[in-house]
Parts: C-alpha cells; sequence; structure tokens
C-alpha cells in the first residue's frame, strides 16, 4: 500500500508541476505549437495516471483448483497457471517485467516445477507484453492468427515486435483448430472457433476442472472489445461463441477483464451481442444512417454498434 501511495503521489506532483509551467509555456509558444504541446501535455498526463494505475494493486494468485489458478492484479490483463505433473503452463503474460516477477513469485509459491509454457490467448499487450521476461526455454503457443497479430499495429507505426529485441517474446509454436499439451498424465485443451474479438483467440479448457480461459471473449462490467483493425468481428463473434459453448462443457470461464464467470453469464452476454447484431441489422435495412443507427444504443457502446454496422 505504501508503493502504492508513493506511485500516486510522484504523479500527483508531476501533474501539478506541469500545469504551473502551462501559463508560462503558453504565451513563449505560437498557436500551432501550442496544439502539440497541449496533445503532448495530455498523453503524457493519462500515461502517468495508468502508470500508477496499473501497478495500483500486486499479483495475486487465486485458487480455482490445486492444479489450477487465476492470476489477478498488477499491469495487465488476469492471466492464470496450471501446474501439471512436470512442469507448469501460464496463461497469458502481463505488461511490465515488475508485473510478470510477481507472477514467476506466485508460481513459486504454489510449486518447484518448473514453468514449460506460455500459452497467449491473443496478441493484446495487456496480454502478451511480458511474454519477453520468460526464460528463454519456455515454449510460447498461440494461434497462428495470433502470432500474425503481434505485428499488426493500431496505427502505421512498425509494430515493437519486429525489433530484434522482442523477438524471444513471440510465439515460436502455433495451432490451427485444437491442440492438446501434456503435462505428464495431465492434459490441456486448446481451442480455435474463428473470428471474435480478434481473428485468432485460443480458447484453454481444464477438463478435471470444468473450467475454460477465454481471452477477451467476455466483459461483464464493459462493453464487449472487438479488435476491427485486427480483423476481430462481431458479427462471426456470436457463431464463434456458439461453437465454443457446443464444445467445450466448462462450468465456469476465466476471462482477461472479468471476475470467473458461469456458463449461463456466458450465454447471456452472447446473446446481447446477438440481439444487438439483428437489431443494428434490421435498422440498417431500413435505410439509416450509421448516426440514426447509434443514437439508438447508449454513447458507450458507440464503438461496438459502429463495427457492427460497418461489417453489416
Amino acid at each position: 500500500m505504501l508503493i502504492i501511495k508513493k506511485r500516486l503521489s510522484l504523479v500527483l506532483r508531476v501533474n501539478f508541476m506541469l500545469m504551473r509551467i502551462y501559463p508560462t509555456i503558453k504565451n513563449k509558444l505560437k498557436n500551432r505549437q501550442m496544439k502539440y504541446f497541449t496533445s503532448f501535455l495530455l498523453a503524457l498526463m493519462v500515461a502517468l495516471t495508468l502508470n500508477a494505475q496499473q501497478q495500483a494493486s500486486p499479483v495475486v494468485a487465486e485458487k480455482i483448483s490445486e492444479r489450477l489458478y487465476q492470476l489477478k492484479g498488477g499491469s495487465g490483463a488476469n492471466g492464470g497457471f496450471y501446474v501439471g505433473d512436470n512442469g507448469v503452463l501460464v496463461i497469458d503474460s502481463k505488461m511490465s517485467e515488475e508485473s510478470q516477477l510477481q507472477v514467476f513469485d506466485a508460481i513459486k509459491k504454489v510449486t518447484d516445477l518448473p514453468i514449460k509454457y506460455l500459452v497467449n490467448t491473443h496478441a493484446d499487450g495487456d496480454h502478451v507484453n511480458g511474454n519477453i521476461y520468460f526464460p528463454e526455454n519456455v515454449a510460447i503457443i498461440s494461434h497462428e492468427n495470433c502470432r500474425s497479430e503481434f505485428f499488426v499495429s493500431r496505427n502505421e507505426t512498425p509494430s515493437s515486435w519486429l525489433n530484434p529485441g522482442m523477438a524471444k517474446g513471440v510465439p515460436s509454436i502455433t495451432y490451427k483448430e485444437k491442440m492438446d499439451i501434456y503435462l505428464g498424465d495431465k492434459k490441456v485443451e486448446l481451442y480455435y472457433f474463428g473470428v471474435g474479438h480478434t481473428t485468432g483467440d485460443t480458447y484453454l479448457y481444464f477438463k478435471e476442472e470444468d473450467v475454460a480461459f477465454i481471452g477477451d471473449q467476455f466483459f461483464e462490467t464493459r462493453v464487449q472489445l472487438i479488435h476491427t483493425y485486427k480483423g476481430g468481428s462481431a458479427v462471426q463473434y456470436v457463431a464463434t461463441m456458439d461453437k465454443m459453448l457446443a464444445a467445450i462443457p466448462a462450468k465456469q470461464f476465466c476471462s482477461g477483464h472479468s471476475e470467473i464467470a458461469s456458463r449461463d453469464k456466458i450465454v447471456a452476454h452472447v446473446n446481447m451481442i446477438r440481439d444487438k447484431v439483428a437489431t443494428v441489422r434490421t435498422l440498417k435495412s431500413q435505410n439509416n444512417t450509421l448516426d440514426q443507427v447509434k443514437a439508438r444504443f447508449p454513447e458507450g457502446e458507440a464503438a461496438l454498434i459502429e463495427g457492427i454496422y460497418n461489417e453489416l
């Protein structure tokens, strides 16, 4: 808690200092220069605040069974790990070295077995940036589309994963539809069912626990995120999740940004997206413009609705 307070205090002091010098700089810069400086200043303040928030809570291993744990806290999304007979499989990585080291410490508190595998559910930074901090003898696994998306950027700048120093964090093993990983007699099942949040989302099923890890294919307290710039599709998401529910009989589902959810919650979430797609389809067939369609939904759903409209 002391570290958290120090981080937030530092952010507040830096923000306060920047705001004090703002009037002085404003008087010395031309309008065009001031526009760029203001944008830089806002971006810096947001980045500092987000950094403090990301580090606001330590990594915690939440026990699901004697072998399966969910990893929460730290910088980045929820992940997890599974203790097999002869090694450990980790699900997704954190964003910073500090948080990733906390993950390793959390695992060591449970088992002395070595980490053998890291599975990335998809290529978002909050799930993969910490890959580079894993020992080089750990096999990094993902769907083949996920590996390709490591090199896709939201803007026109080259992906940081093209940097030779980052190469060790890129998945070295990929699969197409299904893959089984054995840790002694213990098996972890990996599945791919199609396009959804991205084009390369992996589902991990732990049969003995009746638990699945599904990355960012479920959001409970915020709008479902679909990365259209990576080829993600809200329209295809529904069919993909239907396939997943038919193939994986899990009773509990772990995801990147929500609490562990029941099967009923996942079904309800998919049906909610299904209804939105159907509504947008109807409104568009009636020649409503994008703005008219978006006006029919809560403002916070604008990006999701726009994605659906453009797909249809």
